[in-house]
């Protein structure tokens, strides 16, 4: 239930009595020495009434403390066309707390104290006077309530009921906070009868308009729309209408098991949250709750749950959503999974609650669009930001792992893994410059278009389609209004240098080249590879994807890009490292080639220093203290 109940924290009262029908409880006070101090002076009365003209509260009473009782709101089942309904409005929860705010200010001059001694009611105290005051103190008192991680279960679930969502927000973005700041998602309302998840995932899709969405979201649509398991398996050959590209979907569909069927429409509701005009359907349907269900069966699948709350980060970025995201239970989902060691699942948890986060954070982060530093509120000035883009089959985490390393059973059990990273940026670099914004970027990309997820993709994956999609992206993320330094791996420089000589043709993103100081290139194929002419492992290369083709050596298109590139890092006085390997890459069974010649790998300018590394591990630092990760951490400060 959505009620304020700091004005009731504070006070202990020795019993509860119903003054009204079953269920149904006010708050009177009986503890004769307050009310009679209290009464002297008017206060109590006066706060009393206007409690019960305020609300009528179902209650119960838990006993914690020896002759103490303390007032809690019992979960109530959401429902959020009846919100304004059944909680009390916005109006009214913020007269309750300047009613409150009134009491503790007059009684805290009387008695020259707080109401009870306790550091508790202390931090109570100034939570309460804070939540309305200035955003510097507001900012304060988030940070003072979340160091406090020795209350009882109590003193958490008061606190959990009497802050705001601002508020409380900002607890789940606090390092470290205690989950039990956080109200438990509200109990589930049941499904219909005979209607499974599957199928409720299904309607919730059906009921999304089909306008303003790309074919891609049309097809994985219509994949999940199908009535039944069976009959998907049975019509599994209907994928042939994509012209073949639904091989790799038509082997998995043998059987299609429940978790397949949620995957392909949870990938379809990825796609519809990224429309803006979507959003607002997808939460007055239930998909909030829906999704909540699908998250809390399926918590043994990380890829189902990290899609889930890629789907919450995407409808946060819609401030209209905000209010029932909160009330749905997510924050305390998002302050969770935050705190995971997974680098993957805690970035998108951070993702999203920075969408959520309008009081310290002004950037939205798009689809794809990843934060690995700071992912909690901080105190510290951002000087710089550093981009990191992937290549070819990378990704925004997994391409900047530490080097993979077969370690012995003696060197494991000595805790030689200890230090393994899966993300270098997020834990080497953020901690050597804490003063930088990281953020990683990804982007779908194939070797062949058989590998493609939705047939429909192959059509977008140029250069240029990406350039302007990702800078839209970075646009919204605030990229450009400080320095930036890019990082990129592979194909991923070949798109950096794109966008920036994108970004100067763009009155509105100019400044992203007049602040860009330094681009660092793991292994770019500035001249092409030889990757592209390979053809005869047909399970990659049998119908090369549009970025393989634009990869072909010494294409007109390369050299364009390169001479129109190096012309601007000339004027604008860009800063370049470029790396190049020196080993021959395992591609497949048959094929081991050196994937970037040390000739491709050299932009023309600045400096180049080949390593002794194959293609893919070429951006994978074998320890922090590695000649790869040095000259990397150098390179960045000096810019």
């Amino acid at each position: 239930m959505s009620v304020t109940v700091s004005a009731f924290c504070m006070i202990h009262c020795r019993r509860l009595s119903s003054t009204t029908g079953p269920g149904v409880k006010r708050v009177l006070f009986h503890d004769p020495h307050t009310i009679r101090k209290h009464a002297q002076i008017g206060i109590t009365n006066a706060y009393v009434v206007s409690l019960n003209k305020a609300v009528s509260i179902d209650t119960q009473a838990i006993q914690q403390e020896k002759l103490k009782s303390y007032i809690y709101l019992s979960a109530q089942p959401f429902n959020e066309q009846e919100n304004l309904a059944t909680g009390l409005t916005y109006k009214a929860r913020r007269e309750l707390h300047k009613a409150a705010r009134r009491f503790l200010e007059v009684s805290s001059r009387i008695l020259l104290r707080p109401l009870d001694g306790d550091k508790y009611s202390t931090k109570m105290c100034f939570l309460l006077s804070a939540l309305h005051s200035s955003r510097t103190t507001r900012l304060s008192a988030v940070q003072e309530l979340a160091q406090n991680h020795h209350w009882q279960d109590y003193q958490y679930q008061t606190a959990a009921q009497a802050v705001d969502q601002r508020t409380a927000v900002g607890l789940a973005r606090t390092p470290q906070v205690d989950l039990r700041f956080f109200l438990s998602p509200p109990v589930l309302p049941g499904m219909e009868d005979g209607l499974s998840i599957e199928d409720g995932l299904r309607q919730l899709l059906a009921s999304l308009p089909q306008s303003e969405v790309d074919q891609c979201v049309q097809y994985f649509t219509s994949l999940a729309l199908r009535e039944t398991t069976q009959a998907m398996a049975a019509q599994r050959g209907g994928l042939w209408c994509f012209g073949g590209n639904g091989l790799p979907y038509a082997q998995s569909l043998t059987s299609v098991p429940s978790e397949k069927v949620e995957s392909f429409c949870l990938q379809a509701l990825v796609q519809h949250s990224k429309v803006q005009s979507h959003c607002d359907h997808i939460v007055s349907n239930g998909g909030l709750q829906l999704l909540q269900r699908v998250y809390q069966l399926r918590h043994d699948s990380q890829k189902i749950q990290r899609n889930i709350v890629r789907i919450i980060g995407n409808l946060a970025l819609n401030e209209s959503t905000h209010q029932a995201i909160v009330q749905s239970g997510w924050l305390s989902v998002l302050a969770e999974v935050m705190q995971s060691p997974h680098v993957m699942q805690a970035s998108h948890a951070a993702r999203a609650l920075a969408n959520l986060d309008r009081e310290t954070v002004k950037e939205k982060y798009q689809d794809g669009v990843y934060v690995l530093h700071p992912q909690c509120r901080t105190s510290q000035p951002i000087k710089a930001d550093v981009l990191f883009i992937h290549g070819l089959l990378g990704a925004a985490f997994k391409t900047w792992r530490q080097k993979d390393c077969d370690l012995a059973e003696n060197e494991m059990a000595a805790g030689a893994s200890e230090d393994y990273t899966q993300c270098w940026p997020k834990s080497w670099l953020a901690s050597d410059c804490p003063n930088l914004r990281i953020l990683s970027v990804e982007y779908d990309t194939h070797l062949s278009d058989w590998r493609a997820r939705c047939p429909a993709e192959n059509q977008r994956m140029s250069l240029a389609h990406r350039s302007r999609e990702l800078l839209q992206k970075l646009k919204s993320a605030g990229v450009g209004d400080r320095p930036v330094v890019w990082v990129a791996h592979s194909m991923g420089g070949l798109l950096v240098k794109k966008m920036l000589l994108d970004a100067l043709k763009d009155p509105e993103m100019k400044e992203l080249t007049r602040n860009t100081k330094g681009v660092m290139f793991y292994s770019v194929p500035h001249r092409g590879t030889f990757m592209a002419e390979y053809s005869v492992n047909v399970r990659y290369l049998l119908f090369p994807s549009v970025e393989v083709r634009e990869l072909c050596r010494d294409s007109p298109a390369l050299r364009n890009l390169n001479e129109s590139f190096v012309n601007m890092a000339k004027e604008r006085e860009f800063k370049v490292l470029s790396f190049a390997e020196t080993m021959p890459t395992t591609i497949g069974p048959m094929i081991k080639i050196q994937v970037v010649p040390a000739q491709s790998a050299d932009l023309g300018i600045g400096e180049i220093i080949q390593v002794d590394v194959d293609h893919l591990n070429i951006c994978k630092p074998e320890k922090k203290d590695s000649f790869l990760y040095k000259r990397s951490l150098q390179f960045i400060q000096d810019e």
